[in-house]
């Protein structure tokens, strides 16, 4: 049983996909590029906002300008919680979860980003300040397993007592990096052409945010 298990954001707590590819397609039209299919832009996330949108340009068949950057994180803030919602179940599982374990959260997405997200689909109540982590603080980007030794230190958790959920080769990787467990959700947007083949024994898929509470 785990001591400690961190969730990914997007595509893993929450659905925020719509309101992803609404605010990269915005950013495209404004610099007269086509716009993507929602699937398409949510396959491109997961190492951060940057990436998002230097993947989107080159998807698109272009190069992002100077600021595309700073024009996408204004036009997402104003939009991020458009239709972003928990994935059917998830607070339910939380609560479920929380005498088990300590809880956290470590996601590429920015910090400021991340807790107005939490808050505003009633989720924050699970997590502690100090056990949300930014792609933008201190510790360097997933699967760099920084953020995430930093949470097991502060939980006292030993890696195999240690599981990351997410939805995608970025969260897997960064569970392999920090020697801890990987649990991947195939509801997420992010798992399309995750190469399976590859989880070890002590690795774990789920279907359904429910079946995380009979894997955890």
């Amino acid at each position: 049983m785990s001591r400690l298990i961190v969730f990914d954001l997007d595509g893993t707590l929450v659905d925020s996909r719509r309101d992803l590819a609404d605010s990269m397609n915005a950013l495209l039209a404004a610099f007269g590029a086509s716009p993507l299919p929602e699937q398409a832009i949510g396959r491109l996330v997961g190492d951060g906002a940057a990436m998002l949108v230097a993947r989107a340009f080159a998807a698109a068949g272009g190069d992002p300008p100077e600021d595309a950057l700073d024009r996408f994180l204004t036009i997402y803030n104003e939009h991020l919680l458009d239709h972003t919602r928990p994935y059917p179940g998830m607070r339910e599982v939380l609560d479920a979860l929380r005498p088990r374990a300590a809880l956290a959260v470590l996601t590429n997405k920015p910090l400021a980003a991340t807790r107005r997200v939490l808050a505003g689909v009633d989720l924050a109540q699970f997590f502690s300040d100090d056990r949300v982590i930014g792609g933008d603080g201190p510790f360097a980007r997933k699967p760099d397993p920084a953020g995430l030794r930093h949470l097991m230190a502060q939980a006292s958790a030993e890696p195999d007592q240690t599981t990351l959920v997410g939805d995608s080769a970025i969260d897997w990787r960064t569970a392999r990096n920090a020697a801890a467990h990987a649990c991947l959700v195939r509801y997420g947007f992010g798992f399309e052409g995750f190469p399976i083949e590859q989880l070890s024994g002590a690795d774990s898929v789920v279907e359904t945010p429910a079946g995380l509470l009979q894997t955890l």
